[in-house]
């Protein structure tokens, strides 16, 4: 299916799914405040008309139900997908709508006036109403494929490879909503047979593959299609990428194909620009009296500043400045030199286990992973986020003897990551290190990023923190 066809029914499935999300929750509110079920189950009595008091979740609800679905990968489903494609990312969006709705709750003081187990009802009622509308859509597209004029009449135009290719490409992920119904090559065909085959099958579409063929026997294609009213796909694929993705932009009217390694634009980078901003204030409000007390402790415990401030390298290497507690004495960077010998982390990053330049307050800091709080301040101004690689200093990135290392820069650094989780204190090689940073970029989703601030909390409390 092509992008532009999936956005259309995208749009529809969420505009669906958003008024079956609204009406499970006034259908779990009518459940919930029946007189059989308040009876039976020995139930508060609740007058349905409360309802009125919470109506205004509908604001908040009705928008994210369905960009927490996109977000776990609902809608970047085949047309007709397997149904534990369908239901995995389903219960998960459940599961945080439901999560997201009892801490709007408890934020703006409604759950006293909440029926319990509404939220519940919710959960359950969200879930299997979602369910039956894409066993109904599955069904309803299944009937409607099996009828030869619901589908696209394509030809595909190539080299003999590239047909092959093309095709073996359409049965495996087509989705069944295309037939490939003639061939053209590019190198051997004649303009003549093309034409006849257009009128001859009257075909919607021509499949072009461009890759190892002549441009002017493409640009030909193109211009008979143009002429005829066919559309023609040109398959950019002219060079081969190993990581990087393509997609399709335009700029001043002049169309682009852009290779990208990295994750592109799109609702979840802006639903995690959200919840680094919110998370942020969240936590700097949870730890003010924690920080406060750490700061007393530095001033009184050692001289100098309680605050170290270090240029590290931001997205793309850009250098910002870094806040961390002190953890050291006020000249440790001059003596650092002096220790290159006792450096435990192959490549260019310096790390020891028992650094002499430490203050003993600081080992508490630093094992507890307490030093890193300012750096929330960092995530508020943009310059880093809540997950992402760690940020390292400008001068060690200088010293990257592999090209490749550099992807790591391709995001916002991050307050944890994948490294920070995986046992650091166990990794002295930087080259694992960086594997793990590739790995968290190649596979970001808002759902990794939970999962990692999650297993960051008991790695924290248990003390494996930094060297």
């Amino acid at each position: 299916m092509l992008q532009r066809d999936r956005q259309i029914r995208t749009q529809v499935n969420q505009l669906t799914d958003a008024c079956l999300f609204a009406a499970s929750f006034w259908l779990a509110y009518v459940v919930r405040c029946s007189g059989w079920l308040q009876s039976w189950l020995g139930l508060d009595v609740i007058p349905l008309e409360s309802f009125d008091q919470v109506v205004w979740l509908y604001f908040a609800l009705v928008p994210a139900a369905p960009l927490v679905l996109e977000s776990q990968g609902f809608y970047n489903r085949p047309v007709v997908s397997s149904r534990t494609a369908m239901l995995w990312p389903l219960l998960r969006g459940c599961l945080i709508v439901t999560i997201g709705l009892v801490l709007l709750l408890f934020t703006f003081k409604s759950a006293n006036t909440t029926p319990r187990g509404v939220t519940i009802v919710f959960a359950f009622i969200s879930f299997g109403l979602v369910w039956a509308k894409e066993e109904l859509l599955r069904a309803a597209l299944r009937s409607q494929m099996s009828h030869a004029q619901y589908k696209r009449r394509i030809i595909i135009a190539g080299t003999a490879p590239e047909i092959v290719r093309l095709r073996k490409l359409l049965e495996d992920r087509g989705g069944g909503d295309i037939t490939v119904i003639a061939e053209f090559n590019l190198l051997a065909g004649q303009t003549a047979d093309l034409i006849e085959a257009l009128h001859e099958h009257s075909v919607s579409g021509v499949l072009i593959s461009a890759k190892n063929a002549n441009f002017e026997r493409v640009e030909s294609v193109i211009q008979l299609c143009e002429i005829e009213g066919v559309e023609a796909w040109l398959a950019a694929d002219f060079f081969a990428t190993q990581i990087a993705r393509a997609s399709l932009d335009e700029m001043f009217g002049h169309p682009l194909i852009v290779f990208r390694s990295t994750p592109e634009t799109s609702w979840q980078m802006l639903a995690k620009m959200l919840i680094d901003f919110f998370g942020a204030i969240f936590m700097l409000l949870v730890a003010a009296l924690p920080m406060l007390l750490v700061a007393l402790l530095i001033k009184l415990t050692s001289p100098g500043p309680i605050f170290f401030r270090q240029q590290r390298s931001g997205l793309n290497g850009s250098p910002f400045n870094i806040f961390k507690f002190r953890t050291m004495m006020t000249n440790a960077e001059q003596f650092q030199h002096e220790l290159a010998a006792m450096n435990e982390m192959s490549g260019p990053v310096f790390k020891v286990t028992n650094d002499p330049r430490i203050t003993p307050i600081g080992k508490f800091l630093r094992k507890y992973s307490l030093d890193e709080l300012p750096q929330l301040f960092n995530v508020l101004r943009g310059e880093m986020s809540l997950v992402g690689p760690r940020p390292l200093p400008v001068d060690e990135v200088k010293r990257f003897n592999d090209l490749a290392h550099r992807r790591r820069l391709s995001v916002k650094p991050g307050l944890t990551c994948l490294w920070q989780v995986s046992g650091r204190n166990k990794i002295s090689d930087f080259k694992e290190w960086v594997r793990l940073d590739l790995e968290y970029i190649d596979n970001w989703s808002i759902w990794l990023d939970i999962i990692i601030l999650f297993r960051t909390i008991p790695a924290v409390f248990s003390g494996t923190g930094a060297k």
